[in-house]
């Protein structure tokens, strides 16, 4: 089955973890295997295993942050290196796509014709080689821009969805683990990204930012990678009146594999009596359908390739192609094939034709 991934981050490792992701995950683990760090030899997403899963369309970032709290390759000094960082991840993605491996989807016509040629091949039998990976560029954390009125060139230059911010506090807006809202700059991005037709992604917003941001932005909204709170009570998660309002919006929410998000009492780190598996992803999209009265409003966002490795995520998965598991699950929870696509990939691609039509 085509599968829709809502949240890889691809530049982060090509660039700051030094991946040559035109190899496979589990040669990049060889490749590091005297590397120190956390993920290490355990990598998980590569282009060879995102063609392989069928993963044909993907939400891919830019992510850069300067909160006043650096960490090494992600948080930074200055708003002007986040900037050049993310600046860095677009090349990446554009010289990708000259080569080949990639197609960077910013429009309706684009997403058809991406979309249409995965199709097309799996009609085919699959034995051709697949078509270029569809990629959509997206930016986790707002930090890179160094001004509302610098939105625009972005979006010129492939931008089509933001997430504000990202742990901790943003330039923008305040985001997971504080109870900060939006900054006094906040609005007048959300208002430039409302003009521009530039979707606004909730995942990683604080309480305070998520119900601020309903008040200021009325665009598209979606949250590219979220889990239930309801059953694991983390603020990373969204609660159900969240859940709630994005469906009202006519949303989409992307269930997201971390075990931590998954499953109540995993710490990352420790032994644990208990194993996560793709029934705990299914528990979490399970309760997104039952809020919302249907399957119409919830994905996948996966997060395979987020700073972490294969152990942090359910048993059922080392590489992404793994994903391919999920509809086996869902159909084991009674889930039918309508559903089961839209969930895979049906979802995403509504809302995708929706704001750009």
């Amino acid at each position: 089955m085509l599968i829709i991934d809502a949240h890889l981050d691809l530049a982060l490792n090509a660039l700051q973890l030094n991946r040559d992701l035109l190899v496979s995950a589990h040669t990049i683990r060889t490749h590091e295997l005297s590397t120190p760090g956390k993920g290490r030899a355990k990598a998980t997403t590569a282009l060879p295993d995102m063609r392989r899963g069928r993963v044909a369309l993907s939400i891919v970032t830019a992510v850069a942050k300067a909160s006043g709290h650096p960490i090494p390759h992600l948080d930074f000094r200055s708003a002007t290196q986040t900037y050049a960082i993310a600046q860095g991840h677009l090349a990446y993605y554009r010289a990708l796509e000259e080569e080949g491996h990639l197609r960077v989807v910013s429009d309706r016509a684009g997403l058809d014709e991406s979309w249409a040629a995965w199709e097309r091949w799996e009609a085919g039998g699959a034995v051709a080689p697949p078509p270029p990976l569809g990629v959509i560029f997206s930016m986790e954390c707002a930090d890179a821009v160094l001004d509302p009125e610098q939105l625009e060139a972005w979006y010129q230059a492939g931008l089509r969805l933001i997430g504000p911010t990202h742990f901790g506090p943003g330039r923008y807006a305040g985001g997971t683990g504080s109870e900060l809202g939006l900054t006094e700059r906040g609005p007048a991005l959300l208002k430039e990204m409302e003009r521009l037709g530039i979707a606004l992604d909730m995942s990683h917003t604080s309480d305070q930012t998520f119900w601020e941001s309903l008040e200021h932005y009325q665009g598209p909204i979606l949250a590219s990678h979220n889990d239930c709170r309801a059953l694991v009570p983390n603020k990373r998660h969204l609660t159900d009146a969240m859940i709630e309002a994005i469906v009202e919006r006519d949303g989409v929410i992307g269930a997201t594999l971390g075990n931590w998000q998954l499953h109540r009492g995993w710490d990352v780190g420790k032994a644990h009596d208990f194993e996560v598996t793709l029934e705990d992803l299914v528990d979490h999209i399970d309760h997104i359908c039952q809020l919302a009265g249907n399957a119409l409003h919830v994905g996948i966002g996966s997060d395979l390739d987020g700073g972490v490795g294969f152990d942090e995520f359910p048993a059922e998965i080392d590489t992404v192609d793994d994903m391919q598991m999920i509809p086996a699950a869902l159909a084991a929870r009674g889930y039918g094939d309508d559903d089961i696509r839209g969930i895979m990939h049906g979802n995403w691609l509504r809302f995708l034709r929706r704001i750009w039509s």
